[in-house]
This record gives structure tokens, sequence and C-alpha cells, in this order.
């Protein structure tokens, strides 16, 4: 009996540990997923990062661009390079594909909201200029954002910014720039009279708000893309073109742009009033002819004095206005002395004007091979005074105009009128100094009236009309004209770049239209 209990207490026991065994080796309970939660505090579009309490919103474009009678850059009108010229390297469109993605974060602290902001864009870009190596080089130069890889494509950053408690910090909008930068209803990203720093600018800047939509802004700039166009040292001359494609003679950057702004934002529409502090600095007084690159002595023979330039933007925005629902206007003028990108302004380099005649066209004024125009922009011009001049920089002066109409016909259709006006100054003693310069490169044609003067002047106007089937979805449509009122008379022999020849040219005002198609989806 004994041997019985102990087998059945025995085989209790056993099967005990064998239950105890299997459920030790069933899974654990998992816990519950944690799904992505739409954060609504800042809008449409923000979900919270999981386990934080960080939102986030992921967007972007994709924009396909072709443009007919363009330069080298995509959408840029012909006014130089070898469009400018109208030879056989000219390519009569260029095609762009572009994929932009952005990223953006907030995050609610007890000192406001924590908000950091990214940019990229991925670019497939024909440039208009693959079989031109001159061309395209300047054209990247021109563009120091530009990262060139396999295929063409490039790779840009536009905005990487943190904004915290006011402050800014990063490569953000400047707060010198209008809201709508050198947009006010244009697809063109070479609408002068105005600033432009729609890709971002690296900066620090506080805003603080007053209430009632007024808010004023305060910040230090770096001015190497968006401030500086050229200094011309006239000890180096000019290129037989006059046009200032080499010589640039800026020192390196020693100060950054004070800028700031006060705002005025309700309901009936938009006033910003802003300004510029922009440090003038050249290299040296010696340098290498043709070129302005520093030779042996060139620290010996010592610089001008540095100057500081300035400008100031009022910009202005209508809404309601009687026309339509959603119908604005978009206007702003600028004044700049020494920092003439303000006004000759792009969303890369601005440009230097050299626009050629068409060919075929038989002879021209004077017996002349062809007409040409063109305008050198400087932020200042110096002649040393071991050359005969003063050593003084001459800042150059320059002013423009621009804006749009914005029409929406009804939901799906919608065109915007816009133009703008630029003008370029120089004051007298830099007008001698220039003159005596470009006739040293060229050889003016007696008996035709020559006579030298930089000052020149940029009109442009355009329409776009624009048709969104379905949400988000664009096409459009955009012709410009361009017209350079250039103020040399007379003609001159000169020596332009290949396959030009050198030759007797005719300096007249000259017109540009050229032709852009888009299909942009938002997202």
């Amino acid at each position: 009996m004994k041997m019985v209990k102990s087998l059945i207490l025995g085989s209790a026991a056993g099967l005990i540990a064998m239950s105890g065994a299997q459920a030790a080796d069933l899974p654990v309970k998992a816990k519950a997923v944690e799904y992505v939660r739409i954060c609504s505090l800042y809008g449409a579009g923000f979900y919270y990062i999981p386990g934080t309490d960080t939102c986030i919103k992921l967007g972007g474009y994709l924009r396909v661009d072709t443009t007919f009678n363009s330069s080298g850059t995509q959408n840029a009108p012909a006014w130089s390079g070898d469009s400018g010229q109208g030879n056989r390297y000219r390519d009569y469109f260029s095609t762009r594909a572009r994929l932009a993605l952005t990223v953006d974060t907030r995050t609610a602290t007890e000192y406001g909201v924590v908000r950091t902001f990214g940019q990229g864009d991925f670019t497939f870009d024909t440039l208009g200029s693959s079989r031109n190596p001159n061309v395209l080089a300047t054209n990247l130069g021109n563009n120091p954002q530009l990262l060139m890889t396999a295929g063409g494509g490039y790779v840009a950053v536009e905005f990487a910014f943190i904004q915290f408690a006011g402050f800014t910090f990063g490569k953000s909008a400047s707060a010198y720039s209008a809201p709508w930068h050198g947009y006010p209803g244009n697809n063109s990203s070479f609408l002068l009279g105005g600033n432009d720093s729609v890709t971002g600018v690296n900066n620090i800047q506080y805003t603080a708000q007053f209430g009632n939509g007024v808010s004023g802004t305060i910040g230090l700039d770096d001015p190497t893309v968006f401030s500086r166009t050229n200094i011309f040292n006239l000890d180096t001359g000019l290129p037989a073109s006059g046009s200032g494609a080499t010589g640039n003679a800026y020192a390196g950057v020693h100060a950054p742009d004070i800028v700031g702004n006060i705002r005025i934002d309700q309901a009936w529409g938009l006033f910003q009033l802003s300004a510029r502090g922009h440090l003038i600095n050249a290299s040296y007084n010696d340098l290498t002819l043709g070129t302005a690159q520093p030779n042996n002595f060139s620290e010996l023979s010592g610089h001008p004095e540095d100057k500081w330039g300035y400008s100031v933007q009022a910009a202005l925005q209508i809404k309601n206005i009687p026309t339509g629902a959603g119908d604005d206007i978009k206007v702003s003028a600028t004044y700049a002395k020494g920092v003439t990108k303000d006004v000759i302004a792009t969303s890369g380099g601005s440009p230097n004007f050299l626009i050629f005649g068409p060919q075929g066209g038989g002879a021209t004024a004077f017996g002349a091979y062809q007409s040409v125009g063109f305008g050198a922009t400087t932020d200042a011009i110096f002649l040393p005074v071991a050359n005969g001049g003063d050593g003084t920089l001459h800042l150059t002066s320059s002013y423009g105009v621009r804006g749009a109409f914005n029409h929406n016909w009804d939901p799906y259709w919608s065109s915007s009128l816009f133009g703008s006006y630029s003008a370029v100054r120089y004051d007298g003693t830099a007008k001698l100094f220039y003159c005596a310069a470009f006739t040293a490169a060229v050889i003016p044609v007696a008996g035709t009236g020559f006579s030298c003067n930089p000052d020149f002047n940029v009109a442009q106007a355009g329409l776009v009309t624009r048709w969104t089937p379905v949400k988000n979805l664009t096409f459009s449509a955009e012709v410009m004209w361009t017209g350079l009122d250039q103020k040399f008379t007379g003609a001159a022999v000169a020596t332009p770049a290949a396959p030009k020849p050198t030759a007797a040219y005719n300096f007249a005002d000259q017109n540009l239209f050229n032709l852009n198609v888009r299909v942009q989806r938002n997202f």
C-alpha cells in the first residue's frame, strides 16, 4: 500500500513539474501597439512621433519644367553665355525635373514651440549648356549650392534651421526678404527688381511679436551667396565684352550683413519695411591683369579702405480686392548702394548682361557685324592711385520695383500678370575710370558717335496661367519678356568669346522672350 501511495504521489509531482515547464515556455503577452496619432496643434498633416511629444510633418513637391529660349540656367532669359550669342552651341530649350522633400518637427515647451525645418532638392537639370564646358563652369560658379553627381543631377539644401523662443538659427529666409521673395506671381526665378533669398541663407535672427499682427525681426546674414556681386579693380582692365565676366576683386567675408524688418500682417494684407547693412571690402590694389588674382607683390600694394553699403525695401500685399475671391496684388520697391544683388537678384548668382542681336539679319547700323548690349553688375569700382585713380571704392547705386496682380478665374483656373523694372547707376568718377578701361579693351569706330556709359536698365513683363484639375496638381504656362536698355552708343571693334569673331559691333538695346511650361504635384 505504501508503494502504491508513493507511485501516485510521484506521478502527481511529475505532472505538476511538466505543467510548470510548459507554462514557462508560453510567449509573454505583447505590449499594446502605440499607433501614430494625429497632432492637431500645428495644422493639418502633423503626427506625433511614436513615444514622444514631438509632432512631425513630411511634405514637398515634384516639379517638371521645360523652358524655351532660356540661357544656361533653367528658366533664365538668354541674357548671357552662348544663348546670348545665339550661336550653334545654343540650346533652343532646357529641361528640369526636381523632387523637393521637407521635414517639419515641432515640440511644445515652457519656452514656446521648438521647431526644426529642412528642405532638400534632388534635381536633374540639363543646364542648357552641356556641350559648352566654359558656360557650364560659369553656371556652376554662379551657384555654389550645386553639387554635381552622376547623370548631370545635383542635390541642393534649401533650408535647414532651428527656431526657439523667437530665435532662428541656420539656413532660412533672410529677415530682409519680402514674404514672397522674388515670386509675387511668377514661375521664373529670374524676375529682377528686388531681393530673393528663397533658397535660404545662413543666419541668426530674432523675431518679436507685438500683437495685432505687428512684428519685428533683426538678424545677421552670411553675405557670401545673396549679398555680393563684383568689385572691379580697374587696374586689371576689363574683358573685351566689358560685361565683367572675370576680374572680381572682392576680399574674403569679414563681417556679416546686419538686417531687420518691421511687418504688419492683417486681414487686409501685409506691409513690410526692411533694411540691410553690407560691408564692401576689396582685396588688393595690385592684381593680375584680366583675372584679379593676386600676384607675388599684392600684399605690398595695399588696398582701398572698406566701406559699408546699404539697401532698403518696402513690400506691400493687398488682399480682398473686388476682382474676385483670393485675388491679391503684391509689389515691392528697393533702393541699394553697394548691395546691387538686392535689385539685380535671382535665386542664384546675379547676372551680367551680354546679349547679341540675331544672326543672319543682314547689315546692321554703321556696317557693324552685329548689335550688342551689355551691363556690368557690380557693388563697387576702384582704380588704385598708382594707376592714376583715387584708390577709393565707388559704390554702385541701384533701384528697382516689381510686382504682380493675381486673379482666380474659378476654382480650377488662375492667372498672374507680373513685371519689374531695375536700374544700375555709376557715379561720375566711376564712369570715368570704367570707360578708360573699356576703351583700352575695344577700338571705337570713328564717325559712329561712340560714347561710353556703363549705366543700364532692365524691364520685364510676363503672364502665367495655371490649371489645377485636382487638388495639389497644377499645369502652368508662362511667357516673359526682358528688355535691356543699355547706355552705350555708336560702334566699336571688340573680341568676344569664340565663336564670335573680332569685328565691329553696334551698341543697341536688346529684347528677349522665353516660355516656360511646368507641371507640379505638391504633397
